[in-house]
């Protein structure tokens, strides 16, 4: 028998991620992938599997504890067998951990440098300094950026205000005066509170942000998509045993991508004060999914190099990990434009919000059946037409920008010829 430690897995760039649920005590035993904790980060919330079996010694964490990458997070007693598994990548889990505490000490030891540009600022610092759910990169970045984070909502785990909480509170107009308070709706009949629940809490304050500092325009179209159904019908009736399905949002997936490269402002952020955009050469797609947790938006990446068969198995992948409640960290980054379908469920037409610092969005609605006149040779026809809407930041795109990109992208999903070269 052997004891080992359980660490938190490397999770790329994001620093810190908070633990929402412990399913583990001493004593229990347990399989391997079998569900440890329920963690957090700003747009997702997954489980983390146990990467050996055997019996828990100690849990190291509570729920509301913030981790990051190389955390230790319990000690498990396992077989010799499972022990040569454990240890390897140890060695690399320590020193990415060592690196992290190392630059926290540094980001601390940064700070009062900060404070001696600032010192004239000492109101602003004041303020700052009494705000805790940041780290000190952060707060010292509002520092040079003059920001009072005492007047900053947060949008990452558990409330703590991020990089981009303080660019956003930059661009944002002076605060109003305070909603009043809610009369007693009681007096009336009766009523119950119920929470949010928790990826509503993470993305309310980041949609209020988004439509409240992005000065939104949105441009309605439709798409005729006779042909593509007859295509795709063929194609799925083709498939051969455990071939993924082509949707419709698979080829929606492809001509987006195709119609970004032509009109490149549709894929760029504003940077802070408004005078330049930063261009992205990348084609990461958000994909909004309704889930029993609520909306989640995992990303396919390089939309624009994969195939339909490739885009349609990455679609059911991400679904299938958001619903189930086990989408990665990389999973949920990178997005570079984001698409939100409601064809499944209805409606003639919505107006997304566009998540912030993204330019557009792209809202996709029920398909239906539409009578079309065909030159006075057939008279009227019917031909299914897709519904769509795009919601962009008026600061970048004009109008007529707008229209030409809906134009352009409503003819590349008709086309599959000019979606796919």
């Amino acid at each position: 028998m052997a004891i080992e430690k359980i660490r938190i897995p490397d999770f790329g760039d994001v620093q810190e991620i908070t633990v929402v649920e412990v399913f583990i005590k001493p004593g229990d035993e347990i399989e391997k992938e079998g569900a440890l904790l329920t963690l957090e980060s700003e747009k997702a919330v997954m489980d983390l599997p146990s990467p050996l079996s055997g019996v828990i010694k100690e849990v190291l964490v509570g729920e509301e504890d913030v981790v990051a990458s190389g955390d230790v997070i319990a000690t498990i007693e396992t077989k010799e067998a499972e022990k040569k598994e454990s240890e390897e990548g140890a060695e690399v889990k320590e020193e990415k951990a060592e690196a992290a505490e190392q630059q926290e000490a540094v980001e601390e030891q940064a700070v009062p440098a900060t404070e001696k540009k600032v010192a004239d600022k000492a109101e602003l610092e004041r303020h700052t300094e009494k705000v805790f759910h940041a780290t000190p990169s952060v707060r010292a970045f509002a520092r040079e950026k003059q920001v009072d984070l005492a007047g900053v909502t947060g949008t990452g785990p558990s409330g703590r205000i991020v990089k981009e909480d303080v660019l956003a509170a930059m661009q944002q107009p002076e605060p109003s005066a305070k909603e009043p308070p809610l009369e007693d709706f009681s007096q009336y009949g009766e009523v119950r509170e119920e929470e949010l629940g928790r990826i509503k809490n993470i993305s309310g304050p980041h949609l209020q942000r988004s439509w409240s500092t992005i000065p939104h325009v949105t441009h309605f179209d439709e798409a005729d998509i006779t042909e593509l159904e007859r295509f795709r019908k063929e194609l799925n009736n083709n498939l051969e045993e455990g071939q993924p399905a082509y949707s419709p949002l698979v080829f929606v997936v492809r001509a987006v991508s195709a119609t970004l490269k032509e009109f490149p402002l549709f894929n760029c952020s504003l940077k802070p004060g408004g005078e330049k955009v930063i261009l992205k050469k990348y084609y990461h797609l958000g994909i909004a999914v309704d889930t029993p947790q609520g909306l989640m938006v995992p990303v396919v990446k390089d939309a624009d190099k994969r195939g339909l068969q490739d885009i349609a198995g990455e679609l059911q992948r991400l679904s299938g990990s958001a619903r189930a409640g086990k989408l990665a960290i990389p999973d949920i980054k990178g997005a570079s434009f984001t698409i939100s379908s409601l064809g499944g469920i209805g409606g003639t037409g919505f107006t997304p919000i566009i998540s912030s610092p993204q330019a557009a969005i792209l809202g996709l609605s029920r398909s239906y059946l539409k009578p079309v006149w065909n030159d006075d040779r057939e008279g009227f026809v019917p031909r299914l037409t897709l519904p769509f809407s795009v919601s962009y930041d008026h600061r970048i795109i004009d109008g007529a920008e707008a229209a030409r990109f809906c134009k352009a992208l409503r003819l590349s999903i008709e086309d599959l010829k000019r979606t796919l070269l």
